[in-house]
């Protein structure tokens, strides 16, 4: 057992090599590169520079432009966690892979994106919010049922 500069018994074994060296690296009082300042302030200045920045870092977008694409299985993902039933779920993933193959990008003539809608607004929006909106045109249109839109498509080859 040795005492560490911060005050604390290390009780394992004696480093040797180079642990040793690293031991004593990171075990050495730092020395202070402010003149007269104690170390305390340079840790907390050093330690709010890095808390800056990764909290400048954790709060851009991951999505800052709509040229990035979220893959089908995110998109798939989303809409799942807004259909809760299963059963619902499936019918909107079969009606959407038969409109647009969950391509984001797919036109039918005047017709956009996932839901194949006619909003130039809707055309402009990224995959998530297309899902919203899609989902928002079943609930007004079928009752919020995305069964009885398939079901519509089936017959008539649109929703």
């Amino acid at each position: 057992m040795h005492k560490l500069s911060t005050g604390f018994i290390h009780r394992c074994a004696k480093p040797v090599g180079i642990a040793q060296d690293y031991a004593r690296y990171l075990t050495a009082p730092i020395p202070s590169t402010r003149g007269s300042e104690p170390v305390s302030r340079i840790a907390r200045s050093r330690c709010l520079m890095v808390l800056a920045v990764l909290c400048l870092v954790g709060t851009t977008p991951a999505y800052a432009t709509k040229d990035v694409k979220p893959s089908v299985d995110y998109l798939k993902l989303y809409a799942h966690s807004r259909i809760v039933n299963w059963q619902e779920f499936k019918c909107f993933d079969k009606l959407i892979t038969k409109e647009s193959n969950w391509r984001v990008e797919a036109i039918n003539g005047s017709h956009f994106g996932l839901g194949q809608m006619r909003n130039e607004k809707y055309r402009n929006l990224d995959g998530f919010r297309m899902i919203d909106w899609t989902l928002r045109y079943i609930d007004h249109r079928y009752q919020g049922s995305s069964c009885k839109a398939f079901e519509h498509w089936q017959k008539r080859g649109w929703h």
